[in-house]
């Protein structure tokens, strides 16, 4: 600290974006590549594909701009094929990126499903128009045509045996029918489902399960095309997925050999199934209450990855999580969508995870490094504001609910709830931790007051804090009213003897951390103040506020110090960086602005978000800033300034260097390396230069000509372009002419035509062109009558000169 403390301070100039973690998945349905390590998730009109390891993604973008409506991945991980609301089909290379091929869906609807066989070569597509397509994906056309469905068909499937030729589909009319693909009709029909049928798996020739949100599954018997099964799974089913019959899963409750399924529905839970016995042999254990009813903690798809030994799962709520298939441990979990994000600040000692309020009941804390996400339940209305001790490892969160929760991460990353407190009488918008130790905890809440908490020991201690098995509950020591408005900001100071708040009632307050007490008011806003922060070094208060400025404030005498004005809207969230002397400020219009507070000046604004930016917050190292915008998107941002000064630097090194050398070129007469190094620097002056030289010399036009003519076409067009400019003088309108003629002479009109800027070139070079033209005939004409003058002269003096000699 000493050190870091003795080094001089490094102003910032500028932030860049590291990292953006934006929504990748807003519904519809997922899928896995073979080997498992792509996830394919449709996201509006774009269909994202993303490294299941890292969590890195790229996207499919259509140029329709309509959203895709189904997608399917062939099983050989091949071929790719979309469909969107403009009814059409879209073949892509998706490792490149690049739409290979499209063509007209023929439906008259939207597709809403499609599969493809098991060799990869016929895809079907099933439509809202009641009609099934199958495509021969290698001939490129349309083979067949299904009708006979009622409704929406929203479930394709292809028996596995492609010998069969038979398609499985699933419409309205909650039938399962069977299509022969030789003759094209409908050969069977499976009723037994009184809901709509979501999933089928199956498990040899002759055996299927289908799974429907009637509450039941069953199985099938595709030889005598009966039911042989009703499995009653008491909730909504939303996918049925075959266990292997290999591997060991007496984990999850297989004793016998035999089939077993597990299903994933309205519960929000796995369950697995003999089909022999139709009984329950395992129920996932999970943290939260059940509900019979669909919830945001609902499954929407089920899927198994063999190549991994992993089952993946969907939920209403976009998340998707990895589990050991053999365990149903938890492998990995990722955040889909995020909604609004209302704040976020960095976690973990080394600032290695961020956690994220959003617009919901829940938490989520992501790894970086990963993209692994922990969902953390406990609230029960939205959260609107986090805290983060010194340590990083314990950290606060507030709710609409009127209380707040204290969260502890332990080693291994995993993160519990260690306390909660209650007590406002409405939602808790503010909070604060203590800075020195793990001390205390302040809120402010929308009932205008204030509210000071202490941390008890049993909290603090490691030794005490692993034995805790359910949430302490904290009680307040002090409670103030505050303010006449709601109270949106509160701080501790750095060395926490004083608290500092802001309001919607335009004043900004200071307070005694030991009893509350009032100890002066900061007026001067003309509108609410959003946020309060105390300097890291000096006595002084800064403050953000809804008439779009910041104000710095002297501690002692209540004054105000500085105004910064720039912001067009409300600025919500300022921080201190470099080591005080710098603010980062964030406002409604998306905007971030970086402040050198010595010189009162604006020094970058950076635009990354499209709507308000609520959340800002910096590491400890000072080199990283998080923000959260309510567009969604969650942006690293790493500072560059050293960077960007020692590319200035290099850059500089360079330039003299290679002026150095042109000095040099130039010295030795080597005239088209001098010419390419000054094409290369931009410099039209020294490329005139190089050129008055090479024209100086004995036989200059042949040289230029030869140097000209060896240059490439990118260097040409620059020269091209230089020469425009000396040409509108009448100094060096001949060199450029000199240039202009080799060009023509040695360049086909075709060639030239090629030229980038070819067109606004001739135009500029015409009228000047022509002015030269008509001085050098005013100048011929001019030195013709001198010469007249001279010879006539002459001649009289000859003949006087005559006339004395007689």
């Amino acid at each position: 600290m000493e050190a870091a403390a003795a080094s001089p301070v490094r102003f910032k100039s500028n932030y860049a974006v590291s990292r953006k973690i934006e929504p990748f998945y807003k519904g519809g349905r997922v899928q896995i590549n073979r080997d498992g390590k792509f996830m394919f998730c449709p996201c509006g009109p774009r269909l994202n594909v993303i490294d299941v390891e890292t969590g890195a993604l790229h996207s499919l973008q259509q140029d329709d701009e309509e959203d895709i409506s189904s997608f399917v991945l062939s099983p050989d991980d091949e071929i790719l094929v979309t469909g969107s609301r403009a009814l059409l089909l879209k073949q892509w290379n998706w490792r490149e990126n690049k739409c290979v091929r499209t063509w007209k869906a023929v439906h008259i609807a939207p597709v809403a499903s499609m599969a493809f066989d098991s060799t990869s070569t016929l895809l079907a597509t099933g439509g809202c128009d009641s009609t099934i397509k199958i495509w021969d994906m290698m001939k490129q056309y349309c083979t067949h045509n299904l009708k006979g469905s009622s409704g929406v068909v929203h479930l394709v499937e292809f028996h596995p045996d492609i010998s069969r030729l038979q398609l499985f589909s699933s419409s309205i009319d909650y039938k399962i029918r069977i299509w022969d693909l030789n003759s094209s009709k409908c050969v069977a029909t499976l009723d037994g489902h009184f809901s709509a049928v979501t999933s089928l798996a199956f498990a040899d020739g002759n055996t299927l399960i289908s799974s429907g949100r009637d509450k039941i599954c069953m199985v099938w018997d595709l030889k005598t095309r009966e039911s042989k099964r009703t499995v009653p799974v008491y909730e909504s089913v939303e996918a049925a997925v075959l266990l292997p019959e290999k591997g060991d899963f007496s984990q999850l409750g297989v004793k016998k050999q035999g089939l077993h399924f597990v299903t994933a529905g309205s519960k929000g839970i796995l369950k697995v199934w003999e089909v022999a016995t139709a009984a329950c042999v395992y129920t996932q254990p999970v943290p939260f209450e059940l509900k019979e009813e669909a919830s945001e903690r609902s499954l929407t798809q089920c899927m198994l990855v063999p190549e991994r030994n992993e089952i993946v799962t969907v939920s209403v709520e976009h998340n998707i999580v990895l589990y050991d298939a053999q365990t149903l441990q938890l492998r990995k979990q990722l955040a889909g969508y995020n909604d609004e994000v209302l704040d976020v600040k960095f976690l973990g000692p080394g600032d290695s995870h961020i956690v994220v309020a959003t617009n919901s009941p829940q938490l989520k804390v992501f790894e970086l490094a990963t993209s692994h996400c922990q969902i953390l339940y406990g609230h029960t209305e939205t959260i609107l504001a986090l805290d983060v001790f010194r340590k990083g490892l314990m950290f606060v969160s507030c709710a609409k609910d009127k209380s707040l929760r204290v969260w502890r991460m332990n080693k291994d990353g995993r993160v519990i709830c260690v306390a909660q407190g209650l007590g406002h009488a409405h939602g808790v918008g503010a909070v604060s931790c203590s800075r020195l130790k793990e001390s205390f905890i302040v809120t402010s809440s929308q009932d205008c007051t204030i509210k000071i908490w202490n941390i008890p020991e049993s909290l603090t201690s490691k030794a005490k804090a692993a034995l805790i098995s359910s949430p302490e509950t904290l009680h307040a020591k002090v409670t103030e009213r505050g303010h006449d408005k709601d109270i949106n900001s509160v701080t501790v100071s750095p060395n926490d003897k004083l608290i500092a708040t802001g309001s919607q009632d335009r004043l900004a307050k200071l307070w005694s951390c030991s009893d509350c007490s009032l100890l002066g008011v900061f007026t001067g806003h003309k509108r609410g103040i959003w946020c309060v922060q105390f300097s890291p070094v000096d006595q002084i208060l800064g403050t953000s506020s809804a008439d779009g400025t910041l104000k710095l404030w002297g501690l002692r005498d209540f004054s105000c110090l500085k105004t910064f004005e720039g912001h067009d809207a409300s600025v919500l969230k300022i921080i201190f960086v470099s080591r005080g002397m710098q603010l980062l400020s964030s406002g409604s219009d998306g905007l971030l602005k970086l402040w050198t507070i010595k010189t009162n000046e604006c020094v970058k604004t950076l635009d990354g978000h499209e709507d308000k930016i609520w959340g800002l917050h910096s590491n400890k190292q000072d080199d990283m800033v998080v923000t959260a915008s309510s567009d969604s998107c969650i942006m690293l941002w790493k500072d560059v300034t050293e960077i960007e000064e020692k590319e200035a630097q290099a850059k500089q090194e360079e330039q003299i260097m290679k002026e150095q050398e042109l000095s040099n070129l130039l010295h030795e007469k080597r005239y088209l390396k001098a010419l390419g190094l000054a094409i290369s620097l931009d410099r039209p002056h020294t490329v005139l230069m190089v050129v008055k030289a090479i024209l100086k010399e004995t036989d200059g036009r042949k040289h230029l000509e030869e140097n000209i003519v060896r240059l490439r076409k990118d260097q040409k067009e620059a020269v091209l372009t230089f020469l425009v400019t000396w040409n509108t003088n009448s100094r060096n309108c001949h060199e450029a002419q000199a240039v202009v003629e080799t060009l023509l002479k040695h360049e086909a009109p075709d060639n030239l035509l090629q030229y980038s800027g070819i067109k606004s070139a001739v135009e500029s070079l015409l009228p000047y062109t022509e002015r030269h033209f008509q001085r050098l005939s005013r100048l011929l004409q001019a030195s013709m009558f001198i010469d007249f003058m001279w010879q006539n002269m002459r001649l009289a003096d000859a003949s006087q000169q005559e006339d004395m000699a007689l």
